[in-house]
């Protein structure tokens, strides 16, 4: 069964507001290597799903993404070889309820079920250039936040080259670049739209979890 990672830390926006707090116990510097975290098979929701949001704290951060479908077994890649182990991608919206903890699993705030919904899978060819992909996020019909992957702290092919030299990443593993510092909130009645210019979008809406 593929698998999803994310990766946290990966906009210099948010290193550039953490830090002094990088520099502090028990760390005491900046990640070396990618910081990866898994969205489980339970977070996985199609485009157009409904996701429930828990009436405490009553929001969700809404890290809209680009995803990297692997199309064959990459172990040690190079990153001038990194991009030609691209599949395809997906556009994602790696949900997680507000929290503090960059340096620690937030399972309970990122795994909830459906907390991950995902696109169909795009061509290879969509994209051109993924550092270079623009993300757009829309809370009821609003464009309320917008990014460029340009200011990741790891390009695309950096990230498959660091993590497939200490891990393999299978046919069909999904690697989600990371979320943008200071993701939008949204709350159960709102819809979502993220869209990645030329690649595609997707739709989501957010209810109230059954109490």
């Amino acid at each position: 069964m593929p698998t999803v990672y994310g990766v946290a830390l990966n906009d210099s926006a948010t290193l550039a507001r953490l830090g002094r707090r990088l520099h502090e116990p028990p760390y005491q510097a900046p990640p070396a290597a990618p910081v990866l975290y898994l969205k489980p098979a339970n977070t996985w929701a199609p485009d157009g799903a409904d996701v429930a949001v828990p009436a405490e704290p009553g929001v969700v951060r809404v890290g809209a993404t680009l995803g990297i479908v692997i199309g064959r077994a990459a172990t040690r890649v190079d990153r001038a070889d990194a991009l030609s182990h691209i599949g395809g991608y997906v556009v994602a919206s790696d949900l997680e309820l507000p929290h503090d903890s960059h340096f620690r699993p937030a399972v309970r705030q990122r795994c909830r079920d459906g907390f991950c919904p995902m696109s169909t899978v795009f061509p290879a060819s969509s994209l051109s250039d993924p550092d270079q992909a623009v993300i757009r996020t829309r809370i009821d019909g609003q464009e309320v936040h917008h990014r460029t992957l340009a200011t990741l702290v790891r390009s695309v092919p950096a990230l498959i080259a660091d993590i497939t030299g200490f891990m393999t990443l299978s046919a069909g593993d999904v690697l989600l670049v990371g979320p943008p510092d200071e993701a939008p909130l949204a709350r159960a009645g709102q819809s979502i739209l993220v869209a990645i210019d030329g690649l595609g979008t997707l739709r989501h809406h957010l209810v109230a979890e059954a109490a």
